[in-house]
């Protein structure tokens, strides 16, 4: 049908134009956050390209469903300011039958936040999380920067490197400062090297001098080298110790009996049900009221957006700490917000008003 046709066209349009304003938004706002994690030594700075990309992802299901809730208010609400509606429902037309069309546009999308949901989100979250602890299991020669001092993971080291080297294994003009109990070691050398000896790192370090501070004894030992081996530590796994819940794959949430991977999986699935939902609620608040403008409808649909999914990570965090079980979770909000945006659209589409009984209507009237 042409009447169709042309709303599939401006739901596509107006979808369109949300969704790249709220990406260019959360692009601008991940990278600031990303910079500000990277100056602070969480992730590398040459990996913010990709993490923001992959922050993007793990955001997209919750603009997805935005874009479609204000997409589906905005165009049937310019209907009803045009007049287009009022010729539609002349026609025989109750507002239900508007579904149809709406559910046409909407299940790519519904597929689309399904997939982003259940497969790539715990694909994006587990990169991130990879990146992440990547950076800092890096040797500590390598996340030395040059003309400033890095503490060693440890904890009981600081280095200095007066300048780089190609080779990240390796730096130039070192300086060390190891605290133990009692004891302080200034050492400097012109050239070290880390190496992995049976699990064990050691850094290498050639023609320099070593300095012992004792400091029950106020003694001090003054000592030159050509060649001087330093324990840095042991060598870490290069798989991730810990596996947040969010980057579990979706069949094992599904196995799991862990609360925590519940929650997870309620977030997950609640995505899919919140997209279905938002276009029956769009539908059932659409409208105009020439006294209030077109701006009210937007701001309410906003804020009920806004409300749904805070109750949404509230209901996850319930399931994690064990408050609710996963479906009674999913059932009361997801399958609350469906039946009251059926019934409110039952009420509309049949026109239905609430009267008074006449005993009160005779007396008000009186």
């Amino acid at each position: 049908m042409l009447f169709h046709s042309s709303i599939r066209k401006e739901l596509a349009r107006s979808f369109g134009a949300t969704l790249l304003v709220l990406v260019t938004v959360v692009m601008t706002t991940t990278v600031i956050r990303t910079l500000s994690e990277a100056t602070r030594g969480v992730f590398n700075p040459s990996d913010v390209p990709l993490i923001m990309g992959y922050s993007v992802f793990s955001q997209l299901p919750v603009i997805l469903s935005f874009s479609l809730f204000f997409a589906v208010v905005s165009v049937l609400t310019r209907m009803y300011r045009d007049s287009e509606m009022v010729i539609w429902l002349g026609s025989g037309k109750g507002i239900a039958s508007l579904l149809r069309p709406l559910l046409r546009f909407a299940w790519p999308i519904f597929v689309l936040i399904l997939t982003l949901a259940l497969v790539v989100l715990p694909w994006a979250f587990g990169r991130i999380e990879d990146l992440r602890d990547q950076f800092q299991k890096r040797s500590d020669v390598a996340r030395v920067e040059p003309g400033q001092f890095q503490e060693s993971a440890s904890g009981d080291k600081v280095f200095f490197i007066d300048k780089d080297s190609s080779n990240k294994e390796q730096a130039l003009n070192v300086f060390l400062v190891t605290r133990e109990a009692g004891r302080e070691t200034i050492t400097s050398a012109d050239k070290g090297t880390l190496q992995v000896v049976d699990g064990i790192k050691m850094l290498i370090l050639e023609n320099g001098q070593r300095l012992e501070l004792y400091r029950n004894t106020n003694e001090s030992q003054l000592t030159s080298f050509s060649r001087y081996v330093v324990k840095i530590g042991f060598e870490e796994p290069t798989v991730r110790a810990y596996t947040p819940a969010t980057t579990v794959s979706s069949l094992e949430l599904f196995a799991s009996s862990d609360p925590k991977y519940h929650g997870e999986l309620v977030w997950r699935i609640g995505f899919f049900l919140a997209a279905v939902n938002v276009v029956f609620l769009g539908l059932a608040v659409s409208g105009f009221n020439p006294r209030v403008g077109r701006v009210s409808n937007l701001v309410f649909a906003f804020l009920a957006f806004l409300v749904y999914f805070n109750f949404l990570a509230l209901g996850k965090n319930w399931v994690e700490n064990g408050k609710v079980s996963a479906w009674l979770q999913l059932s009361s909000l997801h399958g609350g917000v469906f039946l009251f945006s059926i019934l409110w659209l039952t009420i509309r589409h049949n026109h239905w008003r609430l009267r008074l009984p006449q005993v009160l209507r005779s007396r008000s009237t009186g």
